[in-house]
C-alpha cells in the first residue's frame, strides 16, 4: 500500500469507528423508557393513568397531590371546598384557578346549548335523589317551586367571587369537573416531558401519542345496558384515538325505579324533570376532556337529532350516539368525522 493511500485510509477508518460509536452511544438509540401504570381513587370514582416518562419516573405522588388540590376547589363532597362554601353562601370564599376555568367553560357551553348544560342544576339533582342531596326518593319533588332558582344566567363571576341572584342557587360541577381534572393530569404529564399517555378518570379520558404497543389508544364504548351495579358490561364498539379528550355519558348506570318508572340521573335544567327520550348514551370526542364531558351531558338532555346538529357546528368535535328505535332495538347515529375513529 502506498503512503498516499495510507493517508486516505486512516481518516476513513477513524470515521467508521466514530459513526459506529455514535450509533451505539447516541441518545436516539437508547432503549425507550417503559410505560408506567398508576391507579387509585379520586372524586368518588377510580382513575387509571398509563404513560411513558422520558426518565422512567413514577408520577403517582404528583397525580394524587393534584387530585387533593383539585378536590379543595370543586368537590361538593368536601364541605371545605370552594364550591361547597359557595353553595353554603359563605361570603368570604374566593374562587381559585380550577374553579374559574370550570366556571368560564361551563358558562360558554351553557350559552352554546341554550341551557341544556347548566351547573346551577344542583337543587334539581338533589331533589330527585341524586347528587349530594337527600336520597329520599319516595315522592316526586315540587319542580315548579325549584325552577325559579335554576339558570346559569343567574350567577356571575366578579373579582374572584360568585354573585347569585338568589341565595338558594347551588352549583354542581360534576358534569364538567372530572373532565377538567383529566386535562390537568395531562398537563402534568406534558410538563414532565411525557409524549405518550392515557388518563381515565371515571370514564373521562385524555390520550396522546401511542400506547405501549405503538398504536393509537384503544377505547371501548359500553353498550347502554341498564346496570346500576356495573356488573354486566358489554362493548358496543372499540375506537382508536390519540391527541383528544373523550367522554361517554348515559343513563344506564345512574338511575332508580319508583312505581314501575325509571328516573334517570340526567336532569333537564329547563323542564326540571329527568330526561325521557330514546337517546341512551352519547360519546363525545373533543380537544379537551372538559369540553367532551360537558357536551356529552348536554347531548343526553337534547336528544339525537339536536345533538348531531349542534356537534356538527363545533370545530374539532365528533359524537357517537346510541339510541333505541320504536321496537326497542339499539341503533347508532354519528357525525361523519367520527368514522375515522372506528377500528
Amino acid at each position: 500500500m502506498s503512503p498516499k493511500s495510507k493517508k486516505i485510509t486512516l481518516p476513513l477508518l477513524l470515521m467508521g469507528v466514530f459513526i459506529a460509536a455514535y450509533f451505539i452511544f447516541s441518545p436516539e438509540n437508547e432503549k425507550p423508557s417503559e410505560y408506567i401504570h398508576n391507579e387509585g381513587k379520586a372524586q368518588g370514582t377510580y382513575y387509571s393513568a398509563t404513560y411513558q416518562h422520558p426518565d422512567g419516573k413514577d408520577l403517582q405522588v404528583a397525580i394524587d397531590s393534584l387530585f387533593s388540590r383539585f378536590n379543595l376547589s370543586l368537590s361538593t363532597y368536601d364541605p371545605n371546598s370552594v364550591i361547597s362554601k359557595i353553595n353554603q353562601n359563605n361570603d368570604s370564599v374566593l374562587t381559585d384557578d380550577y374553579f374559574e376555568t370550570m366556571f368560564k367553560t361551563a358558562m360558554e357551553i351553557s350559552e352554546r346549548t341554550n341551557g341544556a348544560f347548566d351547573i346551577t342544576v344542583a337543587p334539581l339533582v338533589n331533589a330527585w335523589g341524586f347528587g349530594f342531596g337527600n336520597k329520599d326518593r319516595s315522592k316526586q319533588p315540587d319542580v315548579v317551586e325549584i325552577l325559579p332558582y335554576i339558570g346559569y344566567h343567574k350567577v356571575r363571576l366578579v373579582n374572584k367571587k360568585i354573585i347569585k341572584e338568589d341565595k338558594r342557587i347551588m352549583l354542581d360541577a360534576s358534569a364538567i369537573a372530572q373532565g377538567l381534572s383529566a386535562d390537568l393530569i395531562a398537563r402534568l404529564f406534558e410538563n414532565n416531558g411525557c409524549e405518550n399517555y392515557m388518563i381515565d378518570i371515571g370514564g373521562e379520558i385524555v390520550c396522546k401519542g401511542m400506547n405501549p404497543k405503538g398504536k393509537y389508544w384503544q377505547i371501548g364504548i359500553d353498550k347502554p345496558i341498564d346496570d346500576p351495579e356495573n356488573s354486566n358490561r358489554e362493548l358496543q364498539t372499540i375506537i382508536s384515538v390519540t391527541n383528544v379528550g373523550l367522554t361517554t355519558s348515559g343513563n344506564y348506570r345512574q338511575f332508580y325505579m319508583q312505581g314501575g318508572k325509571k328516573y334517570a340521573h340526567t336532569i333537564n335544567p329547563i323542564t326540571g324533570f329527568p330526561v325521557e327520550h330514546n337517546l341512551l348514551s352519547a360519546t363525545v370526542v373533543a380537544p379537551t376532556s372538559m369540553q367532551a364531558d360537558a357536551y356529552a351531558t348536554a347531548f343526553m338532555v337534547i336528544g339525537v337529532d339536536s345533538s348531531l346538529i349542534l356537534c356538527n357546528q363545533i370545530k374539532d368535535m365528533e359524537c357517537y350516539l346510541v339510541y333505541s328505535d320504536n321496537k326497542g332495538k339499539y341503533q347508532v347515529a354519528m357525525t361523519a368525522g367520527f368514522r375515522k375513529y372506528l377500528k
